[in-house]
């Protein structure tokens, strides 16, 4: 390892042990108003908006850390990407939700459970005049791994709110269609190869989108900090955060 490398190293794997720590993050919209992130786990998040209370693929007890949605605030907006266990969690869902919560969720959700609104590839719906969603694709490309997640089945979204735009991936690899993302200003990429992303597949999505700001999610063991090596000098803030 030579010296410039060491050196890289030791601030990403210091910056690694303050930051896995912080839980909420705050954001501004072009509109001035407040928006803040809160790291649950793994793909797990809490989004708060001018009220508005979304949950991204909650996941309760069976999954460490052990999460008790009842005490969350009941959400407006639950969004779920696929139906593997480590996004879909019918308990957590019915802890969180309320017969008002709008649920959006991709088919092989919505076959199963029979609640929600399903969302294809490419399909948008406006919550509000300021709360727009877009599902996008999201699946595997790497020869042998497609089973995954084939392709047209899952769903990323991009969240549009007051004009932040944030892209939260699911699980998929550096698919093309990501070249078609424009404005992006908060983007989750999943990391853990075989089911998503190597570091090296993150950092290259990572310069397709440009987000302001990178949140590598879903990243069970992989060395994470190596994601704030690779884009060394790209522009973009890379938060590591516990989404183990």
């Amino acid at each position: 390892m030579n010296k410039l490398f060491a050196t890289v190293a030791l601030a990403c794997m210091t910056a690694l042990s303050s930051q896995a720590a912080q839980k909420v993050d705050v954001f501004t919209t072009p509109g001035g108003k407040k928006v803040t992130i809160t790291c649950i786990k793994h793909a797990s998040m809490e989004i708060n908006y001018d009220g508005v209370e979304i949950q991204v693929d909650p996941v309760g007890m069976w999954m460490k850390p052990e999460t008790d949605y009842a005490h969350f605030p009941k959400a407006n907006i639950i969004l779920i990407t696929h139906d593997h266990k480590d996004h879909f969690d019918r308990m957590a869902i019915t802890q969180v939700r309320t017969p008002a919560t709008a649920i959006y969720e991709n088919q092989t959700v919505y076959n199963s459970f029979r609640n929600g609104i399903p969302l294809h590839n490419g399909d948008s719906v406006e919550y509000r005049k300021d709360i727009k969603i877009l599902a996008v694709p999201a699946y595997n490309t790497t020869p042998g791994r497609e089973e995954y997640h084939p392709k047209g089945r899952d769903n990323g979204y991009v969240l549009t709110l007051d004009g932040l735009r944030i892209y939260i991936a699911g699980d998929t690899e550096d698919i093309p269609e990501m070249e078609e993302l424009k404005d992006i200003d908060i983007a989750f990429l999943p990391c853990n190869q075989p089911y998503t992303m190597t570091p090296e597949q993150v950092a290259k999505a990572a310069k397709t989108i440009k987000p302001k700001v990178l949140f590598p999610y879903h990243y069970s063991e992989t060395p994470i900090s190596r994601v704030s090596m690779l884009l060394v000098g790209s522009g973009i803030d890379v938060r590591i955060r516990d989404y183990k």
